[in-house]
């Protein structure tokens, strides 16, 4: 069944190309179609193109159908195109013609549209409180090691002490960053483009304020045009968001594999957080970071994709973006795997104390004894120098003891500032708002 067949049948070969993956991606979207035309068919009521009693009727049989997708038995039917026809199609037989009158003022177009917002605002709330829960092992870790000493490097040559207090605090207050463009991105998922139908609005006088309402929505895209012309922009800015937060990710897990590297030796994990190998026995290998680095690197190259795949297409929805689905429905489930085996591991991270001690890592300590050097009075330049001397004839004298007290280093970690700077972004989503709109919806 397709809501655009007339009286001919496709080629068999033309209706597997064009469908693709639809029928199987369109599972995602299922929840989501339903609370659109729920919200659709009160708007219709409310102007006059559904009564009373057919709007009630479609209620209840929309909120059954709602209720199977939660339950997991919803599925397809042999034949049906996508999410939309088939909803159709069990209004219809369920109905009759009232099940028919649900697609009045509006298309695939701007139904997909609104499915593909209300899934990614969903989707975004849940990588938010993933995102948060790493954030808060981060901010836990950071603390219950902040005076153990680290090496810094700078070319991944040793340079200054470090600690793995600023090591974990530093990905923590990177996440921060991250959702402050994730929230950016929430605000332009969360418009509304139902209405616009197939890109060029209606001639019914509907109103698409009462379905934004409805629908939670925080505002609507005004201009019938651009909601269809959103279509590839909104994803593409929403991938950008989750690039950067794997971004965060493939770096702490590059750390990760250098770190439990035997020549670095800093950090390890109990063996059943490791593998080993088919022919060298000592063998424990980083492969859950590695695989974090892989995946997150991949999407990274998410927003790119989607460029690639939008550029140059003209006003006016094309069958190109059908193909968007296929990539940004799976980078969510990827990104969230990512965050949570990077929690596991974190969570079971055993830190290796004393490093500072050995005498390898004695020129970590040339800019500590310079400043003591200035401190005394003596001019930065001839501190630097004589400190230079000593190293380069052999007679470097340091001590491992470190005083740093200013914002954001060793001795003044400020995590409580960096709590509250995620806790105001995470404010900021305000996900009560959608909560609330969809349970009056659903009740």
């Amino acid at each position: 069944m397709k809501l655009w067949q007339k009286d001919k049948a496709s080629l068999q070969e033309v209706e597997k190309f064009t469908v693709g993956k639809d029928n199987q991606l369109d599972i995602h979207l299922a929840p989501f179609d339903v609370l659109g035309s729920l919200a659709h068919t009160k708007m219709l009521e409310s102007v006059g193109l559904l009564t009373k009693d057919e709007l009630a009727s479609l209620e209840v049989e929309l909120k059954n159908i709602y209720q199977q997708i939660q339950k997991g038995g919803f599925t397809l039917n042999e034949g049906v195109e996508d999410i939309h026809s088939q909803v159709e199609l069990m209004l219809t037989e369920k109905l009759g013609d009232v099940g028919k009158k649900i697609h009045s003022a509006r298309s695939r177009n701007d139904q997909v549209l609104v499915d593909l917002k209300l899934f990614l605002r969903n989707e975004i709330e849940k990588l938010v409180f993933n995102t948060k829960d790493f954030f808060d092992l981060l901010i836990q870790q950071s603390e219950k090691y902040k005076t153990d000493l680290l090496p810094g490097y700078t070319h991944l040559q040793l340079a200054m002490p470090s600690s793995f207090g600023l090591w974990f605090g530093a990905y923590a207050e990177s996440l921060v960053d991250d959702l402050t463009t994730l929230q950016a991105a929430y605000t332009v998922v969360n418009k509304n483009p139902l209405g616009s139908a197939a890109g060029y609005g209606s001639s019914f006088p509907i109103n698409r304020t009462l379905t934004t309402q409805l629908l939670g929505f925080e505002d609507l895209n005004y201009n019938v045009v651009y909601a269809q012309m959103g279509r590839g922009k909104t994803e593409r800015i929403v991938a950008s968001a989750m690039a950067n937060i794997a971004a965060t990710l493939s770096k702490l897990s590059m750390d990760a594999c250098l770190f439990i590297n035997q020549n670095f030796s800093f950090i390890s994990f109990p063996d059943e957080l490791t593998t080993g190998s088919s022919i060298m026995p000592h063998k424990k290998n980083p492969d859950v970071f590695e695989l974090i680095r892989s995946h997150c690197n991949r999407i990274q190259a998410l927003p790119n994709e989607i460029m690639l795949m939008t550029t140059n297409l003209p006003s006016g929805y094309q069958r190109d973006l059908q193909l968007l689905k296929e990539h940004i429905i799976p980078a969510f489930e990827n990104l969230n795997n990512c965050l949570q085996m990077a929690g596991l591991m974190l969570s079971n991270i055993e830190v290796k104390k004393d490093l500072l001690q050995d005498e390898k890592y004695k020129f970590l300590f040339s800019v500590e004894e310079v400043n003591k050097l200035v401190l005394q009075g003596v001019p930065f330049r001839d501190a630097y120098k004589k400190v230079g001397m000593d190293i380069e004839n052999g007679n470097f004298q340091y001590s491992t003891a470190v005083n740093h007290t200013h914002e954001g280093s060793i001795g003044n970690l400020c995590n409580p500032q960096i709590q509250q700077a995620m806790q105001n972004i995470i404010q900021k989503f305000n996900f009560d708002k959608v909560k609330i709109a969809l349970q009056q919806l659903l009740g």
